[in-house]
């Protein structure tokens, strides 16, 4: 297991050890020592035709979700739709993610300050799948998100279905799948944002020495071989897709950081396609800030990512 991977497990691990004490797998109360109005997770599965397998999902429903729909039911009318928000979990953690480091109390407080409002957050548990279509197409992870979690997910829940009000974030990993996501189906999503994403701008070459001392080499080994499938590679890599999708992918707001002194050399990679996104006119808010390539780093920067899909949502209702 290498180091990425243990530093998640050892978030998920005592996590779950608080978590084991009073809180239910199903919903889960947000922890919060404000007054205003919580909201609440609920946790499930979902069986999938293409993957073979259930996969779990835990959907974070804002504090007026449950009564709205109640007034809605009552009066005969149609409930209110939300914005929804995918966030995708690093590798080495899973669907519990923002519970397991902390950051749905980070979503509470920003919405009793007022600084966002009201958006379904979605998690799917992704494994070590990078949300690529695996090179043997065992566990096609992109078809299957795609294809079948989003319009599951949208028709369970009252979301809206325009694209406006559909964004995709996600750290290490789940940054990479953010963008991947953002930047091969542009139409679909209004923004991405990805804190730490794991990028490389090229494929490593360890097979032949090259690259066999970078960690960041031994992450991205995990989706793409080593030595690494060019044709995944290409077919995947958010710059690759950038240049593919530049048209489209100039509607999508996006905001990307990375911390300066990421344990995977990933501030190289952030920096690369903020200038490669630049070169393509791709309008982005790329940022280096000071941190490493941990919790600390997340929870630091991921209020700025909330609040930046929030004016998105909120452009998208005028």
């Amino acid at each position: 297991m290498n180091r990425i991977a243990r530093g998640h497990l050892r978030w998920t691990m005592t996590v779950l050890l608080m978590l084991t004490a009073g809180a239910t797998p199903a919903q889960t109360p947000a922890a919060q020592t404000n007054p205003e109005p919580q909201g609440r997770i609920e946790c499930a599965a979902m069986a999938s035709k293409i993957l073979k397998t259930q996969v779990r999902y835990c959907a974070f429903l804002p504090p007026s979700y449950d009564s709205a729909a109640a007034e809605a039911s009552k009066a005969g009318a149609v409930p209110r739709r939300y914005p929804v928000l995918y966030f995708l979990h690093g590798l080495g953690d899973n669907e519990r993610s923002l519970v397991n480091t902390g950051a749905w109390n980070n979503v509470e407080d920003l919405r009793a300050t007022h600084k966002i409002g009201d958006f379904i957050i979605v998690t799917p548990d992704a494994g070590h799948s990078f949300y690529v279509n695996d090179r043997g197409v065992r566990y096609p992870y992109n078809d299957f998100f795609i294809r079948e979690f989003m319009p599951f997910i949208e028709h369970h829940y009252s979301i809206r279905d325009d694209r406006t009000a559909r964004g995709i974030t996600g750290f290490s990993m789940g940054g990479f799948g953010a963008l991947h996501f953002g930047f091969a189906y542009p139409k679909l999503f209004g923004s991405v944002s990805a804190e730490s994403p794991a990028l490389m701008p090229s494929p490593p070459r360890f097979a032949s020495g090259a690259d066999s001392g970078s960690s960041g080499a031994e992450v991205i080994s995990e989706a793409f071989g080593n030595p690494i499938d060019l044709d995944a590679w290409n077919e995947n890599s958010p710059f690759e897709l950038a240049r593919r999708n530049a048209a489209e992918v100039r509607r999508l707001k996006i905001l990307i950081d990375c911390g300066q002194d990421d344990d995977y050399g990933f501030n190289r990679g952030t920096g690369v396609l903020g200038e490669e996104l630049k070169s393509l006119k791709i309008a982005a808010d790329v940022q280096i800030y000071p941190g490493r390539h941990d919790v600390t780093y997340f929870l630091a920067h991921f209020g700025q990512a909330l609040e930046f899909h929030w004016r998105v949502f909120q452009t998208a209702e005028r």
